[in-house]
């Protein structure tokens, strides 16, 4: 048989493969998220995520020093809040001495190279449970911006790099940065959650925060699975505003969107592996039915693969083991 091509050539052996590999995984790609909880020596495991903890702030700055010996140097933080600390205008998102923006310091100060992200919507510290401020059932849009500006400064005041506006209110990033810039911090990055999907995969997230919706659903805002072109809108959007980077959310059944922002905007793409695709993964590997191990992998590889240049992803310590 005469066969001009044969791509097996370049699979018959582990060096060639190797070699040819097109896509490559690396423990800076990441970004892992962490939750902070009130205390002192506190360990609790989100029931429904196998592996990841809520911590207290002893605890997370250990955790944190684990992460840098692996080589990750970028956190995200999101506050599992008690309700007493709760309200309808989110004021302990931007209190100093609240759990949060002393977590920040605490971490920047003793690891003043690391990335700090912070996450800048009003659901953790809302007595709604909703990313904007509740008016008879409705989220208000322009009356959250001011809410979610005094968070960002405050968040910056404490040393935040990057700010993650996952609230999903029109017109955020715009109104963020130019917050940022007449307070002096032109260096802190916007890293817009552009298309942030309103998808079943959070729900384990939810869990870890206590922070879910206390009536309805996040539709109104957060945008329709269905949608792809409207993802663009929201990019564009976001570009002009003045983001630094372009988030997907969730990722690995948004692999087309992706690629899409990143087929389209010149800025580093991101992605969020959420919390049920984690928990997805871990429970079929708990049951045998799966190897854990290599579905990771397999599953960062495609986001990678797709377009995404950060991955935000609660598998990021045990990759960078394998790494």
């Amino acid at each position: 048989m005469n066969l001009t091509r044969r791509p097996r050539r370049n699979r018959q052996s582990a060096v060639i493969r190797d070699m040819v590999q097109e896509t490559r995984l690396s423990v800076t790609d990441f970004i892992l998220p962490l939750f902070i909880l009130e205390g002192k020596n506190v360990r609790s495991e989100v029931a429904s995520m196998p592996g990841i903890y809520r911590l207290s702030l002893d605890l997370l700055l250990d955790e944190i020093q684990e992460c840098v010996d692996l080589g990750i140097n970028t956190f995200d933080l999101f506050p599992n809040l008690p309700e007493a600390r709760k309200d309808k205008y989110a004021t302990e998102s931007y209190n100093p001495d609240g759990l949060y923006l002393q977590a920040v310091r605490a971490i920047k100060d003793r690891f003043p190279d690391v990335m700090v992200m912070t996450d800048v919507a009003m659901d953790p510290y809302s007595s709604d449970g909703h990313d904007g401020i509740v008016e008879n059932g409705k989220i208000l849009n322009d009356e959250t911006l001011e809410v979610l500006g005094k968070m960002t400064l405050a968040q910056a005041q404490a040393g935040a790099n990057i700010i993650g506006p996952s609230d999903m209110m029109d017109g955020r990033v715009g109104y963020l940065r130019q917050v940022l810039d007449e307070g002096g911090f032109h260096d802190v990055a916007i890293m817009s959650y552009a298309a942030k999907y309103a998808s079943a995969f959070y729900g384990p997230f939810r869990d870890a925060l206590d922070s879910a919706p206390k009536f309805g659903d996040k539709k109104t805002y957060q945008m329709n699975p269905g949608n792809s072109r409207e993802a663009l809108i929201e990019a564009q959007l976001d570009f002009e505003e003045g983001a630094d980077f372009l988030m997907v959310k969730p990722a690995l059944a948004y692999l087309d969107i992706i690629k899409l922002l990143d087929d389209n905007f010149h800025l580093p793409i991101a992605a969020y592996n959420v919390s049920g695709e984690y928990a997805m993964i871990k429970a079929a590997a708990q049951n045998g039915w799966l190897d854990g191990e290599r579905a990771m992998m397999e599953s960062l590889m495609a986001i990678k693969r797709a377009g995404a240049n950060v991955i935000l992803t609660y598998f990021a310590k045990e990759a960078a083991r394998l790494l």
